[in-house]
C-alpha cells in the first residue's frame, strides 16, 4: 500500500524542495559586475580552465568543468590532492584556476591557489565569503551565498550545492552566447547518447 501524499515524510520533502527553490531565486540579486569580469576572463583564456573543489564542492566543480567544455570553454576538473602531490606541474600561465570553497578557508584549496599564482595563472574563487583568505588571494571572488536554512546543521551542503550549481549555469549560458557557440559545434563535441543520435538523424536527412 502506497503511503498517503500528506504523510509527514512527503510534506517534509516538499518543504525541503520549496526552500531550496527559494534559495536559488535569491541568487539573482547577488550577481554583479564581478560576473562580467569572470565571463571576460574565461572568454580571454588561451589555456584551460582548471576547476577544483574539495568535499561536496568537488562534485560541483566537476559538473561545472564538464558544462564549460560542453559550452565551448575548454575546462578540466582537477583532483586537488593529486595536484598538491606534483600534479600542479601541469598549471601554465595561460590557464585559469577556478576554485570552489564555501568558507574560503580550505587549506588544500588555498595551497593550490598559491601554487597557481606562483605559476602566473589567474584565479577565480566562488565562495560565500569574499573577505576570506581565499577571496583575498583570488583575482576575482564570485561571492554566492545560499540564504535561509537550506543546509542541515548549517554545514551539510545540500541547498548550497544547488545554489552554486545554478550560479555556474548562469555563467555557462552567458559564455555560450558570448562565444557564439553554434548547435553544429556542440554536435561535434557531443556525439554520444541520445543527443548524438539527434545529430545523426539531422545528418541523414
Amino acid at each position: 500500500m502506497i503511503p498517503k501524499a500528506d504523510s509527514k515524510m512527503v510534506l517534509r520533502a516538499k518543504a525541503v524542495v520549496s526552500r531550496e527553490a527559494g534559495a536559488v531565486l535569491k541568487i539573482a540579486p547577488q550577481i554583479d559586475g564581478r560576473f562580467v569580469e569572470i565571463v571576460e576572463m574565461l572568454l580571454g583564456c588561451n589555456g584551460h580552465g582548471l576547476v577544483a573543489g574539495v568535499g561536496t564542492s568537488a562534485a560541483v566543480a566537476e559538473r561545472f568543468a564538464h558544462l564549460l567544455s560542453v559550452c565551448g570553454t575548454p575546462a578540466i576538473f582537477i583532483n586537488v590532492t593529486n595536484f598538491l602531490h606534483g600534479g600542479s606541474g601541469a598549471i601554465r600561465p595561460e590557464d585559469i584556476l577556478y576554485v570552489f570553497s564555501k568558507g574560503g578557508q580550505s587549506d588544500e584549496i588555498n595551497k593550490l591557489v598559491k601554487i597557481a599564482q606562483l605559476k602566473k595563472a589567474k584565479v577565480i574563487a566562488q565562495t560565500e565569503n569574499a573577505a576570506s583568505p581565499l577571496g583575498n588571494m583570488a583575482d576575482v571572488a564570485f561571492q554566492i551565498r545560499a540564504t535561509g536554512d537550506v543546509d542541515p546543521f548549517g554545514m551539510m551542503a545540500l541547498g548550497s550545492s544547488l545554489v552554486n550549481c545554478a550560479a555556474c549555469d548562469a555563467l555557462c549560458a552567458v559564455l555560450l552566447e558570448q562565444r557564439g557557440y553554434t548547435q553544429e559545434e556542440f554536435g561535434k563535441t557531443h556525439p554520444g547518447g541520445a543527443v548524438g543520435k539527434m545529430f545523426e538523424n539531422d545528418d541523414s536527412e
